[in-house]
């Protein structure tokens, strides 16, 4: 299933055995010097680090393919008509159809940034469960209320699709053509979505009130928070990552 980010965190590679604490700071840093890449010059450094990234990880193409599909569709259709109508030199002309320089090369940064950015983050996600990250984050100051949400939130979208299919399958047995676009079938979409948010608000209710009786809210004075603890093979790796974030954000300042 497309949802589930850790299926692969089981694999054995230096990127799975890096410790979760260490990992997040050093690969989230890096994901906001990404971010900050203003030149052409350094997609190619940029891309390169995210490349061996992902081969040091071990995780499979399809893995990040599947995963890659409907974001790249969304920045695609946000940024696919800058070549178009942003700049003004005439790169190709064909009758009103004029491909610009300028809006090309945003293009070619927006989606290399993206890319890489996106790319790291399944590295960051696909090499621990979901649960170890989630500790790793409380260990770093991430709110209970908020480790508490994320966490059920990724349990219950599970149980989201799985009443989704059913939902839909059932329209289906009724006649219902998920593949034809027309009025009828936007209304019945509607109804679907209408349907399974009213589901998930009832299910929240009773999930929390079993969680009240279950004593959830009491503080518990005996919960040791998570230390952090970190090797010395952990603690390279994070200094690599600092000093590559580093550069790129002031190769970045300084060309700018």
């Amino acid at each position: 299933m497309k949802f589930r980010i850790d299926e692969y965190a089981n694999l054995d590679s230096f990127i799975h055995r890096w410790n979760p604490q260490s990992k997040l700071i050093g690969l989230g840093i890096l994901m906001f010097a990404f971010a900050n890449v203003q030149q052409l010059w350094l997609v190619p450094p940029m891309l390169l680090v995210t490349l061996t990234l992902y081969t040091i990880s071990k995780l499979p193409l399809s893995f990040l393919g599947d995963r890659l599909q409907y974001p790249g569709l969304f920045i695609l259709g946000v940024v696919g008509l800058l070549p178009f109508i942003s700049g003004q030199t005439v790169l190709w002309s064909w009758g009103p159809l004029i491909i610009r320089q300028e809006g090309s090369l945003a293009v070619l940064l927006i989606a290399s940034r993206f890319l890489a950015i996106f790319t790291t983050g399944v590295v960051l996600l696909g090499t621990c469960s979901f649960i170890t990250l989630i500790k790793a984050m409380r260990s770093l100051g991430l709110s209970p209320i908020l480790a508490d949400m994320l966490l059920i939130s990724y349990r219950y979208i599970f149980e989201l699709s799985h009443q989704l299919q059913m939902m839909k399958r059932a329209t289906i047995l009724r006649g219902f053509q998920p593949h034809q676009f027309s009025r009828r079938n936007l209304q019945i979409y509607a109804a679907l979505a209408g349907s399974l948010l009213i589901r998930s608000y009832q299910q929240s209710e009773q999930v929390y009130k079993a969680m009240q009786l279950r004593g959830y809210g009491i503080p518990d004075k005996t919960h040791k928070p998570w230390e952090f603890l970190t090797d010395l093979p952990s603690a390279i790796a994070l200094g690599i990552s600092l000093i590559l974030a580093t550069l790129f954000v002031t190769l970045s300042t300084i060309s700018t």
